[in-house]
């Protein structure tokens, strides 16, 4: 009896370093999984299960909770995850959730890593909150700042144009395009703003016209920009035309022209490594939507609470780390924003927007 009671000790001692493993290594994923988000939430979870299992996670390593994308199942999903003791979470798709759920979470000590929340002012309030929360997905105001930094270096040598449709999204787009421009001195030869969704932009385009302009920036939607651009080569007047992530809409009843370019992001499965896709289709998972942010999310918050250790503060290794992803090597800055920009410049093929190298 004495030999079978210490084979059984010995067995229990065994198994106490996995448990303790295990729970060290416990992820939990706030996302919506119901509600009219759920496909997105969803996919991210996908993606996270994928990372973790890549990573020599067992199944039991993410925990999984439903914001549906609103501050009572935000809350609800941060107190699970704090009674299951996780030791990051990531997730999240919509503000008010995320705001509600990381007051909860800076109390329990336990960092969160959103590949979703784009809001400014989440990373932006962090000195005054002590928020702990990181950011994978572009900042809101990434777009326009990229917009500047892709054109104005490009566009020194030419005539160019900044016009808008007169909303916040493409008064802003434009305005900080100029901005930009005068402070490298250069001066746009005309700045208007123009009224959008007409069946025609023939004014618009004789203006342009008269004032010299080779290229030209709409702060506008695909249409407008489609339609100005048909309007342009009516009148035999040759032009250039740039606009925002917008392009990316649905097609327009005008075709898009030929060369039109757009500062957007890539679609994500056109960046991630070969080997993060590999893993993806092994598990027949698409890499649709949030599925790769997810599995990048995943991938970080492994190597973060690696870099920790048992005892250590995960948060400390989330703001002091360079981590290896599906999406390429990411870091965050003081207010916990990727440091990676993953805007980039394209050209319309008559098919798709094609990267400019």
């Amino acid at each position: 009896m004495r030999c079978l009671a210490l084979i059984v000790l010995f067995h229990l001692a065994a198994l106490w370093p996995l448990q303790a493993r295990a729970q060290e290594m416990s992820i939990g994923v706030a996302a919506p999984l119901s509600g009219g988000f759920a496909a997105l939430g969803q996919q991210m979870l996908d993606g996270a299960r994928v990372a973790a299992k890549r990573q020599g996670l067992g199944e039991n390593a993410i925990v999984e909770a439903d914001t549906s994308c609103s501050s009572e199942g935000a809350v609800e999903a941060a107190r699970m995850l704090i009674d299951r003791k996780v030791r990051i979470v990531i997730g999240f798709l919509c503000t008010d959730a995320i705001e509600s759920a990381l007051p909860l979470f800076k109390e329990a000590g336990i960092p969160v890593v959103t590949p979703g929340v784009r809001t400014a002012t989440l990373t932006d309030q962090r000195e005054r909150t002590g928020w702990p929360v990181f950011r994978i997905a572009p900042r809101a105001d990434a777009e326009r700042e990229a917009i500047a930094a892709i054109l104005v270096p490009r566009w020194r040598e030419v005539f160019f144009a900044i016009v808008d449709d007169g909303t916040i999204y493409g008064r802003e787009l434009a305005e900080n395009l100029r901005v930009a421009a005068e402070l490298r001195e250069l001066k746009p030869v005309f700045v208007d703003t123009f009224r959008p969704q007409l069946d025609n932009q023939i004014g618009l385009a004789g203006r342009l016209k008269r004032a010299g302009a080779t290229h030209i920036f709409v702060g506008g939607d695909r249409s407008d920009i489609a339609i100005l651009s048909r309007d342009a080569k009516g009148m035999d007047y040759a032009i250039t035309v740039a606009g925002g992530e917008a392009l990316r809409a649905e097609d327009s009843v005008v075709p898009l022209a030929v060369g039109t370019l757009m500062i957007g992001l890539p679609r994500w499965a056109d960046i991630a490594t070969k080997d993060a896709l590999a893993t993806l289709a092994e598990a027949e998972v698409e890499p649709d939507g949030y599925v790769l942010p997810g599995f990048a999310a995943a991938e970080i918050a492994v190597a973060a609470m690696r870099d920790a250790g048992a005892d250590g503060a995960v948060g400390a290794a989330l703001s002091s780390g360079s981590f290896a992803t599906a999406l390429g090597s990411l870091s965050f800055d003081a207010k916990g924003d990727a440091t990676t920009g993953f805007y980039r410049l394209f050209r319309f093929d008559g098919e798709s927007f094609v990267e400019v190298q």
